[in-house]
C-alpha cells in the first residue's frame, strides 16, 4: 500500500551511529530534540536561581547586622526559651510581659549588665531579640522553600543540586546553634559564649559564601576583551586574601562576645607599646586566644592590619588583569580601606552602636568582594 505521506524519516539517536540528533515525525510534522538537548537549563531558569540567590544573601545580611545589633545592646538573652514554633508570638498582654520579665530575672545577666532594669527597658530590648529570632526564621524560609520549589521544577543546574541542599541545611542547623549560644549564657555566664557566638556567625558567613558564589557562577562576565591569563600567584593571593578575611571576620566575632572593643581604646598603641603587655604574661595560649579579651582585641588588630595590606596588594596586582577582576579586585581594596577606617573610629569611641553595625556590615562587603575575585580569577 502506497504511504499517505511523501516521506517518513525517522533518525532517531536510538539507533546506533544515526547522524543526527532530531527525530522527524510524519504524523505530527514537528522537530523534537532528543534529551541530549535538553540536559543544560535555559537562561530563565538560571535567572530565577540568580534572583533567589541574591535576595537570600541580601537576607542573611541584614540577620547578621540584626544579630550585631543584638549583641552591642545586650539583647540576646531577653527570650530564655527556645520555641521554634509558638516562639512566633510576642508577649500579647501584661500577664505575658510579666512572665517574659520574671523569666528574665532569674538569669545571672539581669543581676549584673542589666540590674535594676524597668518592664519598658525590657520590653526594648525583647523586642531587639525576638525580631532577630523571626528575622532568623523568615532566613530559613527564604533558604528552603525556593530550593524545594526550584528543584522540583528543574530550574537548579545538576551541578549546584548538592551545594545548593546546603543552605537549607545550614539554615536548619543555624537555628539549633542559635539556641546552643544563647543557652550558654542563661546559667553560669552573664552573657553568651564567645566561642559559640563564633561558631554561629561562622555558619551564616559560609550561607552567605554559598549564596554569593553560586550566583557569579550563573551570571555571565561582560568581558568584551580577549580572555587574559591570570598569574598563579595572583591566583594564589585572591584565594589567601579570602580566606584571611574569613579568619578577621571570625575574629571579630571573638572580638564582639567578649566585648574586647571596649578595653585599649586607642590606635596602634595598647597601652605603653604597640603589642599589649598582657601578651608576654600569657601562660595557657588555647584559652588566651579566644577567651583573653585583650589578646583577641590584638589578634584582630593585626589580622585586620594584615588582610587590608595584602587585598590593597592584590588589587596592584591585578591592575593588567581581565576586567572584571580589576573591577572585584578594585571594589574589595576599596571596601577594606573603609572598613579599617571603620573599625578604628569605632574603637577610638568606644563602641558606639551605629559604628559597630557599620563595621560590621562593610566586613561582610569585604568578604563579598574578595570573594568575587577569587570566582573571577
Amino acid at each position: 500500500m502506497q504511504d499517505r505521506y511523501p516521506f517518513h524519516l525517522n533518525l532517531s539517536p536510538g539507533r546506533r551511529g544515526a547522524a543526527t540528533p532530531f527525530h522527524v515525525s510524519p504524523f505530527i510534522h514537528t522537530i523534537h530534540p532528543t534529551n541530549a538537548m535538553t540536559t543544560s537549563p535555559p537562561l530563565q531558569t538560571d535567572r530565577a536561581v540568580r534572583r533567589w540567590l541574591i535576595i537570600s544573601a541580601l537576607a542573611v545580611v541584614v540577620a547578621v547586622v540584626v544579630g550585631g545589633i543584638t549583641r552591642l545592646t545586650d539583647s540576646g538573652l531577653s527570650i530564655t526559651e527556645w520555641r521554634p514554633i509558638s516562639g512566633i508570638f510576642p508577649p500579647l498582654n501584661s500577664a505575658d510581659w510579666d512572665t517574659a520579665y520574671q523569666q528574665f530575672q532569674q538569669i545571672p545577666q539581669a543581676q549584673t549588665t542589666h540590674r535594676g532594669i524597668t518592664m519598658e527597658s525590657f520590653q526594648w530590648i525583647y523586642w531587639w531579640e525576638w525580631f532577630h529570632r523571626m528575622l532568623a526564621r523568615l532566613v530559613g524560609v527564604i533558604l528552603a522553600l525556593p530550593y524545594l520549589v526550584l528543584r522540583w521544577r528543574g530550574a537548579i543546574r545538576p551541578a549546584h543540586r548538592r551545594r545548593l541542599l546546603l543552605l537549607p541545611i545550614l539554615a536548619a542547623t543555624q537555628g539549633a546553634l542559635g539556641w546552643w549560644m544563647v543557652s550558654s549564657g542563661l546559667v553560669d555566664r552573664i552573657s553568651v559564649s564567645p566561642l559559640r557566638l563564633t561558631i554561629h556567625l561562622g555558619v551564616a558567613l559560609v550561607i552567605l559564601c554559598i549564596c554569593i558564589w553560586t550566583m557569579l557562577e550563573l551570571t555571565p562576565s561582560d568581558d568584551s576583551s580577549p580572555p587574559r591569563t591570570t598569574s598563579p600567584a595572583l591566583q594564589r593571593g585572591l584565594i589567601a586574601g579570602f580566606v584571611l578575611t574569613f579568619v578577621t571576620l571570625l575574629s571579630g566575632g571573638l572580638v564582639a562576645g567578649l566585648d574586647a572593643g571596649l578595653i585599649y581604646n586607642s590606635f596602634p598603641r595598647m597601652g605603653p607599646g604597640i603589642v599589649p603587655e598582657e601578651y608576654s604574661r600569657i601562660t595557657n595560649w588555647w584559652q588566651a586566644v579566644h577567651q583573653h579579651p585583650v589578646i583577641v582585641q590584638f589578634h584582630h588588630r593585626v589580622l585586620a592590619v594584615l588582610t587590608a595590606g595584602l587585598l590593597v596588594a592584590l588589587a596592584w596586582a591585578a591592575r593588567h588583569a581581565a576586567p572584571s577582576l580589576r573591577r572585584a579586585t578594585a571594589v574589595m581594596a576599596g571596601i577594606v580601606l573603609i572598613q579599617v577606617s571603620l573599625g578604628i573610629a569605632t574603637l577610638l569611641l568606644q563602641v558606639p552602636v551605629i559604628l559597630g553595625v557599620l563595621h560590621q556590615l562593610t566586613g561582610l562587603g569585604v568578604l563579598s568582594a574578595a570573594l568575587w575575585g577569587v570566582q573571577r580569577r
